[in-house]
Parts: structure tokens; sequence; C-alpha cells
């Protein structure tokens, strides 16, 4: 070896030393006793060494998901009387629900033995033979919010309700503070929900009282449909009974229950709803002698009848007593006296409370 190259050879190992051989080699070179495919093999290794694999977030599968006897979380917090299945689903999806300390995730199921926490709060859970469904007939007045609690200290449809013991009443559907009428209550949040959805077609019928000139054309378009704001709506059945000069009373048929509906239909067609009420839902009616603000609860046999119609189990035993005396002229004076008392009493409260 020439001296030139021993000065070269060791300027090389200095600078390899200095600043490693990596980049150095030449292309489509490869090492003795290795294939060029080998080669790439190693290399990949090599690189895959160095790379961390991603942690996998694993969902908590609880054992009682295989249990016949199981339910899903959100139907269970439903029938327990914690709002409709939908918005369980929402509130599990939200992280807000726990099962044994860990948060549930849509799709698990509890055999009923599990501790359930809502908001960090204990659900008490009531198996699903020994839960009664309980439904509510209210006579909803004017001025009535559909809400548990209103800021304001308004009146709402939850205050007179009869107490319970364990569990809580499930609005079906809601009215605005101006509609007065007929307004269900029940203690299975999954039958609420059912007689609420769309899909199931459960008619709702209103006595509707309109301001304006009204004709036949006007009818046809509101029967044949009209785009709102949210969709094509439209009214499946139309019935006049009568008036005097520019006010119409109606009765209309609706098989959903967006909100204010009834009137924004009307209003389409330039003429103002000033009553509205809610006179049947599905096929049961409400009594002439329920009371404003009074509520009656159902028989085994009427509860089944909405139990039927959803393709929900029947029931085989009720709160209301077999012998109990249908709606009378008496009941419905004892009503509406109590009906009285508690509106006393809440305007006692507001004047307090304004004080």
């Amino acid at each position: 070896m020439t001296v030139d190259k021993k000065k070269q050879t060791r300027k090389d190992e200095a600078i390899d030393k200095k600043y490693g051989t990596r980049g150095t080699e030449k292309k489509g070179s490869a090492k003795k006793g290795l294939t060029k495919k080998d080669v790439a093999k190693k290399v990949v290794g090599k690189k895959g060494q160095h790379k961390k694999e991603p942690e996998k977030v694993e969902k908590v599968e609880f054992k009682t998901a295989t249990h016949k006897d199981s339910e899903k979380v959100q139907k269970v917090l439903a029938r327990a009387g914690k709002g409709s299945r939908r918005e369980m689903e929402t509130m599990i999806s939200e992280g807000r629900v726990s099962i044994d300390g860990k948060v549930a995730f849509l799709g698990d199921r509890i055999s009923g033995t599990e501790q359930i926490r809502l908001d960090g709060h204990h659900v008490k859970l009531t198996a699903q033979d020994e839960d009664i469904c309980r439904v509510l007939i209210y006579n909803k007045p004017e001025g009535e919010m559909c809400t548990r609690k209103d800021p304001e200290g308004r009146a709402t449809v939850f205050d007179r309700l009869p107490p319970l013991d364990a569990g809580r009443w499930v609005a079906v559907g809601r009215l605005d503070i101006n509609t007065s009428g007929m307004l269900l209550f029940t203690t299975d949040g999954e039958l609420a929900n059912r007689l609420m959805h769309p899909s199931q077609k459960v008619e709702r019928e209103y006595a509707v009282r309109v301001f304006g000139e009204i004709n036949e054309a006007m009818l046809q378009t509101l029967r044949t449909g009209v785009k709102l704001e949210d969709g094509m709506a439209r009214f499946q059945k139309i019935t006049y009974r009568g008036g005097e000069g520019r006010n119409h009373w109606f009765h209309v048929v609706l098989s959903e229950g967006r909100n204010r509906e009834v009137r924004r239909l009307w209003e389409s067609q330039d003429v103002q709803v000033s009553r509205l009420i809610r006179v049947r839902y599905g096929d049961m009616e409400m009594q002439r002698q329920l009371p404003m603000g009074g509520w009656r609860e159902l028989d085994l046999k009427e509860v089944n009848y909405y139990r039927k119609l959803v393709d929900l189990t029947p029931e085989a035993e009720s709160k209301v007593k077999v012998d109990e005396k249908a709606m009378d002229n008496a009941k419905s004076r004892r009503i509406r006296r109590s009906v009285k008392k508690h509106q006393q009493r809440n305007q006692q409260s507001n004047r307090r409370r304004h004080k």
C-alpha cells in the first residue's frame, strides 16, 4: 500500500469515528454472503426495533355480556325512569354512566347485580319482571311548562303527579306552554320512547281554533304536505268542526310530534292558531270529566293497549284496583278542588318569593 493510500485510509477512519458510517455506503452494495433481499429484510428489522407499537385502547368487556338474561344498560336506565332510551344512549356516549366503577360503552349489557352510576349518582335498579309499568293521562292546562324544574319558578306538568317509591315519571312527548290537553306519563322509559318515535306512527289528534280566511285549496295543501324548516310535514286528516266569522275550529291528525308542528303548518298558510288542545293519543281519548290540571291512572287493559300498540310485552298486573270507580261527577269535583288548592299554594309561594 502506498503512502498516499495509507493517509487516505487513516483519514477515512477518523471521519467514520467522528461522524459514523451511516449513509457512506455505496448504492447497490451488499455484504458478503447476503443477497440484496436479505439485506433489505435486515434493514427493515432494524428500523422496526426502534418503533414503539401504539397502545390499543381496549373496551372493557363485562362478564355479564354473554348472559342470556342480561339487558343493554341504556334499556335498564330508561326503565328506571332516568329518561328515554335515546337520552340514555347520549349520556353513555358522553361518558356519564359507569358500571362497577368503569365507564360504560354503548352495547354493554348488565344482569342487574352491578352498581350503576349516572353523573356519579347511584341508580336504583329493578328487575324487569318486578317493575310494574304505570301510565297516567294528565289534562295539561295552558301556562304549564313541560319540564321538571323551571328556572323562573313557573308551574310545571310534574308538580301534581303522584310520588313514586322508585324510578320517576317520564313524559311521552311535550306540549308547548300555550297548548293544553292530553299528556301521557309513564314509569317505563322504553314505552315512552316507542310511543314518541315517528317510526311507530302513533296518531295524535288536536282540536285547533284558527283565525283567518280558510278555503279548500289551503286544506288540500295541508293534507298533501308543506315544506317546513325541518322537512316535509302534513296533516293526515282534517275535519271542520264549525266556527263564526274568521274563527274556525278543526280537528287535525298527525303521526309524529315535531316541535310546534301543528302551529307551524297552519302558519305556513298565513293563518294564526289561537287555541290548541290535544284530545287523543293512539285510539284513547281524554275523558271530558277529567278536570284541567287533573290526572287519571290507566288500568291494566288500557296500559296493555299502549304496550301492544308499540310491540312491547303485556303487563300481568297493575297498581289500579280492579273495583276502582270510573271517572264520575263526584270524583271530578274532588280532583277540581285538589287542583284549586294546589294553585293557591303555588300563588302564595310565588308572592313570598317576589317579596
